[in-house]
């Protein structure tokens, strides 16, 4: 009966917690470079003094599919996706590294290259300024060139160089601003292979429709989750009728 309870309980809990992370994942089906976040569970006993009946279901991964979106062509010159894996490394307030997918990026009011969410992007020799009245091109490699207009024929400066990134997918953490980064918090030194796309952006690699038949599969679960604690009522007033008769 105790197994029964906290089992039906705890499974009961965690079903909601994932119908919440599914509902994330749906509300961000059309954001740029965005990565499903992925839930599973197990089984854990109770370890206590008395004998071990009960035990509990804990969320035991809370992780990320990896699995590359769908390219969407842009034709703005400051869009770039990632061609297969890799990672854009950001700058946050604090001076440490993050890494994103969303290729979206913009000049600051200080001529520095940013992400749509004003986060200065990583390049070989830190933040990338543009000087103004120049046009704008990202190579394959990541190098960022600035155009000198009304000239022929157009000269190009190299400004810099993006950092692209690839560590391991099972090394990276996300957060809470929907920035990934490293377990051990240090800098990831930067990629030669990793190649970047011009004028597209990488969408979101959310599947709506299975997202949709996950929320209906939890739901049913959760009314299972229900129906077995009815069940553990129910026995306990049968065991309780009997006991009194006797």
């Amino acid at each position: 009966m105790d197994r029964l309870i906290y089992t039906a309980m705890t499974g009961a809990k965690h079903i909601l917690e994932q119908q919440a992370t599914t509902a994330h994942n749906l509300a961000n089906a059309a954001t740029t470079g965005f990565r499903a976040q992925i839930d599973s569970f197990r089984a854990v006993p109770v370890i206590s003094e008395g004998l071990p009946t009960r035990a509990f279901v804990v969320d035991a991964t809370v992780g990320a599919d990896f699995t590359p979106g769908p390219l969407q062509q842009t034709g703005r010159e400051l869009d770039v996706a990632l061609g297969g894996a890799g990672w854009f490394a950001v700058q946050l307030e604090d001076g440490t590294e993050a890494y994103t997918r969303n290729g979206s990026l913009k000049l600051s009011e200080n001529g520095l290259l940013q992400t749509q969410a004003g986060l200065n992007l990583q390049g070989d020799g830190g933040p990338i300024s543009v000087p103004p009245d120049v046009g704008i091109s990202i190579g394959k490699d990541g190098t960022v060139s600035a155009i000198a207009s009304g000239s022929a024929p157009r000269v190009t400066t190299v400004l810099g160089r993006l950092k692209l990134v690839n560590p391991a997918p099972e090394s990276m953490t996300r957060g809470d601003d929907g920035l990934f980064r490293v377990a051990d918090g240090n800098p990831v030194e930067a990629d030669a292979g990793v190649r970047v796309i011009g004028g597209m952006l990488e969408g979101s690699n959310v599947n709506v429709v299975d997202a949709m038949v996950n929320m209906i599969s939890l739901a049913r679960q959760f009314e299972i989750q229900q129906s077995l604690l009815k069940n553990a009522e129910n026995n306990a007033a049968k065991a309780s009728q009997i006991l009194a008769l006797s």
